[in-house]
């Protein structure tokens, strides 16, 4: 399978790049699309649909195609992948039965392929992307590979996409499904996040939404705890810097802890929404601000991935929490020119609002503050 990868700051930018990546006689079949919604996604995408190529799209807090990072651009992944050996799938979740439709989408997908994995795009900041996985994970099985992030929007904290041919939305999933028979698929996600303090009890949630930490609304002990002034819905930056600096760490019996930030904020009752679930009697600790050896854990992870399971790859797709280059600034470019170089293959990815993957040692899970990364070799 031969890969490309291409990026611009306008759709005539893209366009040419596009134009420049075929003179050699590829023929793209598959278009993986990190797209700032500040660009015409649309236009891209009927541009790709035009010459038969399908679409995987989403919006993004930023894009890049190696170390170098962007904003308000494009970052596009191509594929010319067997058109048998993988299909699209888009739904919609308005009544937010986020694992009802990832069952019904599981369901098709294994009515195709029957070893399928998935790589998977989700939009509005309150979806619960474990649900989704819960869904993927009923019908194709406890060892699926399944893979992903969730789209997001230059950081305004309003609306988010995901998209394919001829279709957008915010609220929905994007699915690519793979045939594990032809395509190996496989991805880690890493943290490096360290906790602090002791655990505390999740004394009230449903789902992704959490109320209270020890009986005290989960804002308010978040904040008290980082030292947050100014917490009021005029404070454009709150979400930002709890997200950022000081999220929610979940205990886990088996596994690494998995990283729980306030994504959307109730003010009602001061409590929030986080991208993945957070059980009523769970235990939570906070986090110290990352140190510069989190993305030292990063790539190690990366390396081992190649050396112990993918040696060889086509191409690499990687999600990184928006709250990584926020909190790494620049340096940032230091940890995804350290993932480059392992396989030194095309690369396009996206800094997304979660993260999607089976936690180190254990269960397919919704992650932030995380990078997730992807290989993929045609067999």
């Amino acid at each position: 399978m031969k890969a490309k990868s291409l990026k611009g700051k306008s759709t005539e930018e893209i366009k040419n790049a596009l134009e420049q990546s075929m003179t050699d006689g590829f023929k793209p079949t598959l278009a993986i699309c990190f797209i700032s919604k500040s660009m015409d996604r649309i236009a891209i995408s009927n541009m790709l649909d035009a010459l038969g190529i399908s679409v995987f799209g989403c919006t993004t807090n930023g894009e890049f195609i190696d170390e170098e990072t962007e904003k308000g651009s494009a970052a596009i992944l191509l594929l010319d992948m067997n058109k048998d050996h993988f299909e699209i799938y888009f739904e919609e979740y308005p009544e937010k039965n986020y694992r009802e439709v990832a069952i019904r989408v599981a369901k098709k997908v294994k009515a195709k392929f029957s070893k399928p994995a998935f790589l998977i795009g989700t939009s509005n900041a309150a979806a619960d992307g474990e649900a989704i996985l819960s869904g993927i994970e009923a019908v194709a099985g406890p060892e699926v590979n399944a893979f992903g992030g969730a789209a997001g929007d230059d950081y305004s904290f309003s609306e988010t996409f995901v998209f394919t041919n001829g279709k957008e939305s915010d609220h929905a999933m994007v699915c690519i499904a793979v045939d594990e028979e032809y395509i190996k698929i496989k991805g880690i996600a890493t943290c490096g996040w360290k906790p602090v303090g002791t655990e505390k009890l999740v004394t009230k949630s449903e789902g992704n939404h959490v109320y209270t930490v020890d009986n005290i609304p989960v804002l308010d002990i978040t904040t008290k705890y980082g030292g947050i002034e100014n917490v009021t819905p005029e404070n454009h930056n709150l979400l930002i810097e709890i997200a950022a600096n000081f999220p929610l760490q979940l205990q886990r019996e088996k596994g690494d802890p998995v990283m729980r930030p306030g994504l959307v904020i109730d003010w009602s009752d001061h409590s929030f929404y986080c991208s993945g679930t957070v059980p009523q009697g769970s235990k939570v600790r906070f986090s110290l601000p990352p140190d510069w050896d989190v993305m030292e854990k990063v790539i190690k992870g990366v390396q081992k991935l190649k050396d112990t399971e993918m040696p060889e790859a086509d191409a690499l797709i990687v999600f990184s929490c928006a709250g990584r280059i926020l909190a790494f600034g620049p340096m940032m470019t230091e940890e995804l020119e350290g993932i480059k170089k392992i396989w030194n293959v095309p690369m396009a990815g996206m800094f997304s609002n979660a993260e999607l993957a089976r936690a180190t040692g254990g269960n397919l899970e919704m992650h932030n503050l995380t990078t997730c990364c992807v290989a993929l070799k045609e067999k």
